[in-house]
């Protein structure tokens, strides 16, 4: 064994980027592979929710007692990623009391802090909530910001030594000996940071243990390695709303069901969720059904949403693990706790251990345990400091309103960028140059575009993941072309900016196919004629594969069909 163990962790979500960071503040070599983004499964695609456990305060107690304890801890170590907005369990008249007490009664055995409001002053809280809401009952959910969040526990793990490979795939689990010794990884091409140095091609990465943190994917992975991981994907669909119609995360208090909460996510809220379970996480159909149940549910909760205009929807697909003895026909009936497989010992395959099922909120906690394991197999005894150092950008809760003032941001465009920036706010915004607003929508500015660039290169997915640029009401329609300037500010070549400014477009024009009504379907069509017109995006010339003659539009008379000789008609 090498001098200094080292484990390729296989999941760039924030249960992988969790594993990346505890083992390479234990002291540990780490490579952490992702076939896309960071935050590019299950992590990236979630409503947001910071669980205090009053969800499962009634069906399980012991997620519940798990959240309840990270929801302090991450408060603590990431005040930058976390929007403190509190929590509403909502009773309607056909909703049961029996029910309601049940949680009360569940939520005071899981340590999880209450209050009983009345209608009344549930409505003091949020104006907006439905005139026949009977009571609620309040508990400390949050918002958290899951692409911030894993971002930061990423950089922390490459403060500490560790590799980060995003756009790699691993394409087999390397096998020797009855042990697994590593993983061959495909590396995507691309120029500049997007893939972290690795520019394309095949590698074998050898390592002393390999942690399959593959999410939804990792009974894939489980397969290269000739093991059995019962993963079953579960699909649920989100839908972004074009304000912030509350400021407190609101429930439906009655048993588990479909379209039952609302988060306010930053200048948004987002509408969930749905719980079908699919066979394969990366095909599936997003159907507009879906959509709509979800709106016409939580606009009982809600009625101002029955008006609200929908800026996009996206679908994420849950890890549930079920333990072979279970066979549970309904997924909601799966546990949300998780479960560490060690495959040494379950299946006498050394070298390889996977984490599965669980919740954002509880990714710290997951990754300790399976960080403790690994330390145990290779003879590591250093102790996990994750619950008291704090992340990347919440170093100094003092921090935030002291840039305010040295800087004099007191300005809304200000105070979002600080709040996004955390600590890093003063290393960041401190410039000389002019720093003007990007992405009107966000707030988002120049500095910080400049400072994402220089952490991830030529992927403006990733910029946007790290700014929320593009992510606000016109979904990139004024501010992808300006984004896209930047890359080429930055020195990068036209092919580059235009095939990534294409991958930010195409991104951004997925999740709205099922959101094109009303309002919204004007926005679309207007970006779409600012794209196709000023910016030439349906036909861009550059884009051709044959040179193009333009010194034929000068040629002469028009032609019969009202363009030049020689030209094409279109």
């Amino acid at each position: 064994m090498a001098q200094e163990p080292h484990v390729v962790v296989v999941g760039g979500g924030s249960t992988g980027a969790g594993v990346a960071r505890d083992l390479a503040m234990r002291g540990l070599g780490v490579t952490l592979v992702e076939q896309g983004n960071l935050t590019h499964g299950t992590t990236g695609r979630m409503h947001g929710l910071l669980h205090s456990g009053g969800r499962y305060a009634v069906s399980d107690q012991a997620s519940a007692r798990e959240c309840i304890i990270e929801n302090r801890v991450l408060r603590e170590i990431a005040t930058h990623c976390v929007d403190e907005t509190g929590g509403l369990f909502v009773k309607r008249p056909e909703d049961s009391e029996q029910y309601f007490q049940e949680k009360l009664a569940g939520c005071e055995a899981c340590d999880i802090p209450t209050k009983v409001l009345s209608g009344a002053e549930a409505r003091q809280l949020e104006p907006h909530l439905a005139d026949d809401v009977e009571k609620a009952i309040w508990v400390p959910d949050a918002a958290i910001d899951p692409f911030r969040l894993v971002v930061a526990n990423a950089a922390s793990a490459q403060e500490h030594g560790a590799r980060i490979e995003t756009h790699s795939t691993v394409t087999d689990v390397v096998v020797e000996d009855g042990a697994v010794v590593g993983v061959e990884v495909e590396h995507a091409t691309g120029a500049g940071k997007r893939v972290h140095g690795t520019e394309g091609g095949t590698e074998v990465i050898r390592a002393d243990h390999v942690v399959n943190a593959a999410g939804a994917w990792a009974g894939r992975l489980g397969e290269m390695a000739g093991v059995d991981v019962e993963v079953r994907p579960s699909k649920g669909v989100m839908t972004v709303m074009n304000t912030r119609q509350v400021d407190t995360v609101v429930n439906r208090c009655r048993p588990k069901g479909d379209a039952d909460i609302v988060v306010p996510h930053e200048t948004t809220c987002i509408l969930g969720t749905t719980d079908e379970e699919v066979a394969d996480p990366e095909d599936y159909p997003e159907q507009q059904w879906e959509v709509d149940m979800v709106i016409d549910e939580l606009a009982e909760l809600i009625p101002m949403l029955d008006d609200a205009r929908t800026v996009r929807s996206f679908w994420g697909v849950r890890p549930l693990y079920e333990p072979p003895d279970v066979d549970s026909d309904d997924p909601t009936d799966i546990t949300r706790d998780y479960f560490l497989l060690a495959h040494d010992d379950r299946d006498d395959l050394p070298g390889m251990t996977t984490i599965v099922g669980g919740k954002l909120t509880t990714y710290r906690m997951m990754a300790e345990e399976i960080t403790d394991h690994v330390c145990e197999r290779l003879g590591v005894t250093a102790d996990c400091r994750t619950a008291d150092v704090a992340l990347p950008g919440s170093a100094d809760n003092t921090a935030l309103d002291d840039y305010m003032t040295e800087f004099g941001l007191r300005s809304p465009v200000a105070q979002r960028s600080v709040d996004r920036l955390g600590s890093r706010a003063g290393s960041v915004l401190d410039t000389d140059d002019p720093n003007p607003t990007i992405c009107a929508c966000e707030a988002v500015t120049r500095a910080e575009v400049q400072d994402a660039i220089e952490q991830s290169g030529t992927d403006l997915n990733a910029v946007r993941i790290r700014t929320r640029a593009t992510m606000g009401n016109c979904q990139g329609g004024f501010c992808a072309h300006r984004l896209a300037n930047e890359l080429h500010t930055a020195g990068y070549d036209d092919a580059t900016v235009r095939a990534s400014w294409d991958e930010l477009l195409a991104e951004r024009w997925r999740g709205q196919r099922h959101a094109l009504w009303g309002d919204q379907l004007s926005q679309a069509m207007l970006s779409y004629a600012l794209h196709a017109t000023t910016q030439n995006r349906g036909h861009d010339p550059a884009d051709a594969d044959t040179e193009i003659d333009f010194a034929a539009f000068d040629a002469g008379p028009l032609a019969a069909d009202g363009g030049p000789e020689g030209a094409h008609g279109n």
